[in-house]
């Protein structure tokens, strides 16, 4: 079973890009891809990559425009990989959210195909 049952989607934006979708056992969502993606398989390829590699990310929490709290994970470029499924009022809910993801990430490395709903 997937790390706390955490599910990966792959979704397609208007654009036809694919971005995957962490979702939660209670089936909301966890974290989003940043990126889009030319297939299905470079995008599952990405999440893969992203957990494999979570040491050498960066990442933490920022004040929105909108006047509220969202997070996001970097690569060593600067460019933005994975953010909150959501913004939050708070910030210390924020921080929490993004502390779960990250400490989620080694295990979804060695989910294998439970992460993506295949038995």
């Amino acid at each position: 079973m997937p790390a706390a049952g955490l599910r990966c989607l792959i979704d397609i934006d208007g654009s036809g890009g694919f971005g995957w979708r962490l979702v939660a056992p209670n089936g909301r969502p966890v974290a989003v891809s940043l990126t889009s993606h030319d297939t299905h398989d470079g995008c599952r390829a990405a999440f893969a990559r992203l957990c494999e590699r979570h040491e050498e990310v960066g990442g933490g929490v920022q004040h929105s425009p909108e006047g509220s709290w969202v997070w996001a994970v970097w690569d060593r470029s600067g460019q933005h990989l994975a953010g909150s499924a959501r913004a939050y009022e708070r910030h210390a809910t924020c921080r929490a959210s993004y502390e779960r993801f990250r400490a989620a990430l080694p295990e979804l490395h060695l989910s294998g195909p439970g992460l993506w709903g295949v038995a």
